[in-house]
């Protein structure tokens, strides 16, 4: 079957459509990370056992991470602004849910529920993106800003965890995406234009092995962090979605419309681009995990202290979202992705210098600061070399690639950080606070060994990659 020309939809208000876009966006990124601050009030008031409290965090990444494929496929074919809609919609109901629960497990059904909300919608919001912007300098400034509110949201959602814990209680932290939530809804049906559609079939073998696939991985990750790689349980969930996922490349090899389309990857520089979005999160996560429990454990942060202190990190990012757009064209995406990810080595290096009695200035807001700043210019020409020439057919495809990469890196690197921060924990002897500090500092170590693998891989980039400056291939 031949594939149709798309034409692309005219936009009245793009810049209102961008800022519901992102709106959405933001939402989803916080509430990877919103309910840290939050977990000690939790477990108190719903009975979580030690070991159970950590599906508070893991319902929502599996799910998640495991959908997304699926959700940016749907959307190409069944139409992003509906597949939107519809999952920040889900995701909206589900936070209502969560912010009413009176056990342990109804929390954890609704932040399933908010992953499968989440897989829907997330894949979308960079397709109606790349498809509302075309004008190359247009959409160049676009993919900035979604950059720094998908690296900055991180570090943002323990803030506004910190907040609305200390003021009001951890519910406040769902409920606030209620308002917001229906807000998106309603501005969206009005001012964000669905794109033409494909005529075509879900790919629902590919679909079932890659949701299956990954969600063994992520599972299998998750369960290494608390009961350590030799566990059955962590075997047989990793090899299970190695082989799943061996299986789902297969499938797609000789399917004519597949889930995931392989020619993604045939670019070089866009299988980079996605490399690093693998790896750069995996380096990440120790800042947020970590440190938050040296800020509340070791330094007396309350939940408030704690989201404030990261404001250096979010504010980098965001910060520099006004001037990526401008120095992109001039350096090109490769100096800026190694110049960036020499910035996040040296603030992880220099986190391996933590003691119990480090004070905040300039011990925590240093690192945080160049975390920021090496994010913020490594992240955004990633997102450019992925959107800029692809496909419009396969835009929603690409977004959930990328987004998959995102939170696979993200839970694959707190598995294996915490597994260096526990083997290392428990052959250190001292008081508390040393034993806590010595696994921290190791945890550090790793990730800026992980965050070296990024530099690498930007080193791989041709001097002049494709940037925003390229049309994209439809309009050739």
């Amino acid at each position: 079957m031949s594939t149709p020309t798309l034409v692309p939809p005219v936009v009245t208000r793009p810049g209102l459509a961008l800022a519901t876009v992102l709106t959405a966006q933001l939402m989803l990124i916080l509430d990877v990370t919103v309910m840290n601050v939050a977990l000690p009030g939790i477990q108190a008031e719903l009975g979580f056992s030690p070991t159970g409290l950590s599906w508070v965090i893991t319902a929502y990444s599996l799910v998640f991470g495991g959908l997304l494929l699926l959700g940016g496929r749907a959307g190409d074919l069944f139409g992003r602004r509906r597949l939107f809609l519809f999952g920040v919609a889900v995701f909206t109901v589900a936070s209502l849910l969560g912010g009413l629960a009176d056990s342990a497990f109804w929390l954890v059904a609704a932040r399933v529920l908010q992953g499968v909300g989440a897989a829907a919608a997330g894949p979308s919001t960079l397709a109606l993106i790349t498809t509302t912007f075309t004008e190359p300098a247009a959409r160049t400034r676009a993919l900035a800003l979604f950059t720094s509110v998908a690296s900055g949201g991180f570090a943002l959602g323990l803030l506004v965890g910190g907040l609305l814990t200390d003021w009001f209680s951890w519910r406040a932290a769902l409920y606030i995406n209620v308002p917001f939530g229906i807000a998106v809804c309603l501005l969206a049906a009005r001012f964000v234009v669905e794109p033409p559609r494909n005529r075509a079939r879900l790919d629902l073998p590919g679909a079932l092995l890659a949701t299956l696939g990954i969600g063994a991985l992520v599972y299998g990750f998750n369960h290494a962090a608390s009961d350590g790689w030799t566990s059955a349980v962590t075997v047989l969930s990793l090899a299970g979605g190695v082989v799943l996922l061996g299986a789902f490349v297969l499938v797609e090899l000789r399917t004519k419309q597949p889930l995931m389309p392989l020619a993604l990857f045939g670019d070089r520089d866009r299988a980079a681009a996605y490399l690093n979005f693998f790896f750069g999160p995996m380096a990440m996560m120790s800042m947020f995990y970590f440190l938050t429990q040296f800020m509340q454990e070791l330094s007396g942060f309350g939940p408030l202290a704690t989201g404030f202190a990261f404001l250096p990190m979010a504010g980098a990012v965001f910060g520099l979202s006004r001037f990526v757009p401008r120095l992109l064209p001039r350096f090109g995406p490769k100096a800026m992705a190694v110049t960036g990810c020499l910035l996040m080595i040296a603030g992880l290096a220099w986190l391996t210098r933590l003691t119990p009695d480090t004070a905040y200035f300039p011990g925590l807001f240093g690192p945080l600061l160049l975390m920021g700043l090496g994010a913020g210019t490594a992240f955004t020409p990633l997102n450019v070399i992925v959107m800029a020439s692809v496909r419009p057919q396969d835009a929603g495809a690409a977004g959930g690639v990328l987004q998959t990469m995102q939170q696979l890196g993200s839970t694959v690197g707190l598995a294996v950080l915490v597994t260096v921060f526990g083997v290392v924990s428990r052959n250190t002897t001292g008081d508390p606070a040393e034993v806590l500090t010595a696994g921290m500092t190791a945890a550090f170590t790793a990730a800026a060994i992980i965050a070296t693998g990024t530099l690498l891989v930007a080193l791989t980039f041709r001097r002049k990659a494709v940037t925003a400056s390229r049309p994209p291939a439809s309009s050739r």
